[in-house]
């Protein structure tokens, strides 16, 4: 395979087998200390061998990866997943997107109708029913 070798940097490992969408992005990650080679904080230049264990925090999430072998020239998706293990725990599931009653912006106060609708949305009781619980007979 083209590009391949014994050692390579850490940052254009991470972005050649794409853990990262581009290189900056991979260095500024090992410079903030987001990135731990076999427990280790490192530097973008650090030398990079077959065997090692990267972690990696990225958007909200830790990648645990061991090398199986060293590129540097980025490639596929399909030619990148044979570069590495992947041992990161499962991503968190997605949260579900909550309804949210939207109004045009100056659109002014809700009119009686689009009140009761969105108390209905929220699962707020009518108002009648509010009444009726705020005077005891």
């Amino acid at each position: 395979m083209a590009g391949e070798q014994l050692s390579a940097r850490v940052d254009a490992w991470i972005w050649s087998v794409r853990l990262t969408k581009t290189r900056s992005i991979a260095s500024d990650a090992c410079r903030g200390g987001h990135v731990r080679v076999n427990g280790v904080r490192v530097k973008p230049a650090q030398v990079l061998r077959v065997g090692d264990e990267v972690r990696l925090r990225h958007e909200g999430r830790e990648r645990i990866v061991v090398v199986s072998r060293i590129i540097t020239k980025r490639v596929g998706a399909a030619a990148a997943a044979e570069c590495y293990v992947d041992k990161s725990p499962p991503p968190p599931p997605r949260e579900e997107a909550v309804t949210v009653a939207v109004r045009a912006r100056g659109a002014g106060r809700p009119t009686k109708r689009e009140r009761r609708s969105i108390d209905k949305l929220l699962g707020r009781p009518a108002v009648e029913e509010r009444r009726r619980q705020a005077r005891p007979e």
